[in-house]
């Protein structure tokens, strides 16, 4: 086990390097001068000067990648050139409101994604079992930034459930202020013991996190699905049914667990892909978080802010794939052995 883990460590620290290099690589292919942006468009020549001399623009491509490498192992990303704040301090604030949006879509797809499969691989070739398969085929298949749009339609502008946009109700920045430490407004509202803001905040999540768990949802299902028929076919299932056991039992003592393993590894891929991918239902929602950072860095060309995302992504794929790795070692230890 130990040898196991530490060898993924190994894996996973040549991963983050790869993508360190690459970052660098990206930000120099992109079209533009980056003193020019972060300067502005009315600079002076001299100002644009100063500026590159000061990100060592004019220096060698090999100096530059040593000192971009050197600063990033300080914690330093660099400077965003649109907000002129380090980007550290950007994704300090916008990425736990993503983490926020993406680990209640997560929560959601599980909580629904597998319990639903079990019921359907219980009553296979039953109505229900057909039920869950069209609702997963829809939810892997329709697009997320349509789902956002249906669901501001119906939810919000004709029954009033719940807010359009946003993250919490702007006026209770005047009436009930929050103090940020986590910068994820229903963590720091249970802190702080902000109810107003707590409540508003919840109200806002809702819409978004239903609409980001809808591809999930279906892939969990799917997947658990596939695991479990597969699983139920096994010898040894075969030999507790013929012994007299339910398939209930089957499926919850002799099944489930060995299924679950393809389902926890996927679930790291889907975690990286909702938060890259976060920015289309972010928009939509006026989330502030890191999808719409992106886009915004993108949209202006912010080289800086581009790598630090595209690095900050890299890093939580590779510890969610080490935490699947463990999760995995310990529910089968086959895994270990490989």
């Amino acid at each position: 086990m130990t040898r196991y883990l530490l060898r993924r460590v190994a894996q996973a620290a040549v991963v983050v390097a790869g993508v360190v290099v690459l970052t660098f690589v990206i930000t120099r292919l992109v079209p533009g001068n980056p003193a020019l942006t972060f300067a502005g468009p009315r600079a002076t020549p001299e100002q644009i000067a100063e500026v590159t001399r000061e990100f060592n623009l004019d220096k060698s491509l090999p100096y530059q990648m040593w000192s971009y490498v050197t600063d990033v192992l300080h914690g330093d990303l660099g400077t965003s050139a649109v907000t002129h704040q380090p980007v550290t301090h950007d994704l300090a604030i916008a990425f736990p409101a993503s983490l926020a949006l993406v680990g209640s879509a997560m929560a959601i797809a599980i909580l629904l994604g597998i319990p639903l499969r079990i019921l359907a691989t219980r009553y296979r070739g039953r109505p229900t079992d057909t039920a869950v398969r069209i609702q997963s085929m829809l939810a892997v298949s329709l697009p997320a930034f349509w789902l956002a749009l249906i669901a501001q339609q119906i939810f919000a502008t004709k029954l009033g459930w719940f807010p359009v946009a946003g993250e919490y109700d702007p006026s209770l920045a005047y009436s009930h202020p929050l103090t940020s430490y986590t910068h994820i407004s229903i963590l720091d509202a249970l802190i702080t013991g902000n109810w107003p803001v707590l409540g508003s905040a919840l109200q806002h999540l809702v819409l978004p996190a239903l609409v980001m768990a809808a591809y999930p949802t279906g892939l969990v299902a799917q997947l658990t699905r596939a695991s479990l028929t597969e699983e139920v076919a096994q010898e040894h299932a075969t030999m507790a049914r013929a012994i007299g056991f339910p398939e209930r039992t089957i499926l919850a003592r002799f099944a489930l667990r060995p299924a679950l393993s393809p389902v926890i590894s996927i679930a790291a891929l889907v975690f990286a892909y909702l938060l890259v991918n976060s920015f289309l239902v972010e928009s939509a929602f006026g989330w502030p978080g890191l999808g719409q950072y992106a886009a915004n860095a993108i949209q202006n060309s912010d080289t800086p802010a581009i790598a630090g995302v595209t690095l900050a992504v890299a890093l939580v794929y590779v510890l969610a794939n080490l935490a699947v790795d463990l999760v995995q070692s310990v529910i089968d230890p086959r895994v270990s052995l490989r």
